[in-house]
Order: structure tokens, then sequence, then C-alpha cells
């Protein structure tokens, strides 16, 4: 059965939440989708979303170099989430660190589990 972008359940700005994985089962992040991403990123295996400040594409590391490939796209029983399993090459957060959830809240508190990486 052949997948349609379109059979996925968009909001009102047409957009799906996506969430980035590692192959090692690690939330690395969450950004937006709208048909056009989803397709691009199936047809190249390089995971592209949909920036809502800029109103455009971005290919995840296309200025980075910290790059997702696309390994498995999972789509959620309701079809309005998607979760993609990447191989992450460097960080996936915009602060450096390889996720972007690196704050629990701990007896109320925010406990920061990850600092930025660095360069070698």
């Amino acid at each position: 059965m052949s997948f349609d972008p379109f059979s996925l359940v968009y909001n009102d700005k047409g957009l799906i939440p996506a969430i980035a994985q590692s192959e090692e089962g690690e939330v690395l992040m969450m950004a937006w989708m709208n048909a056009e991403a989803v397709e691009r990123t199936l047809s190249s295996g390089r995971v592209t979303y949909w920036s809502r400040s800029r109103k455009s594409f971005w290919v995840k590391g296309e200025t980075s170099g910290h790059t997702q490939e696309l390994v498995d796209f999972r789509v959620d029983c309701d079809r309005d989430c998607v979760l993609m399993i990447v191989r992450q090459a460097g960080p996936a957060c915009h602060t450096n660190r390889r996720s972007c959830f690196y704050t629990s809240v701990i007896s109320g508190d925010e406990v920061e589990l990850m600092t930025p990486q660095t360069s070698a």
C-alpha cells in the first residue's frame, strides 16, 4: 500500500508535530512538518522540517552539519503526529546539546541534564 502524506491529520496551519528519536531510543527533538516536508524527507532520506518563524523549509544540518538521516518514518494511531527514527550526526539541539529535552523538573526544581557539546 502506497503512503500518501495528505492522509495525515494536519492542524489548521497545515502542520503536524514531528518527533526525532535516535536509533538507541533517545528523544532528540520535536519540530513541525507540512505535507511537502514529509514528502521531501521520504524522497531524500534527509529530514526536512517547516520553520514557522522563517516560513520556509529547513533540512536538518544544512548549515550546522548536524544532520539527521532518516532510518524509519512512523505514523501514530490517530495520524496526527509522526515519529522519525534518525541517525543523528552531532547535537540535535540548536543549543549544541545532544537532545532538546535537556531540562528535567525534579521536586519542583529545574535540573539541567546535559551541557552543550564542545568541538573536538
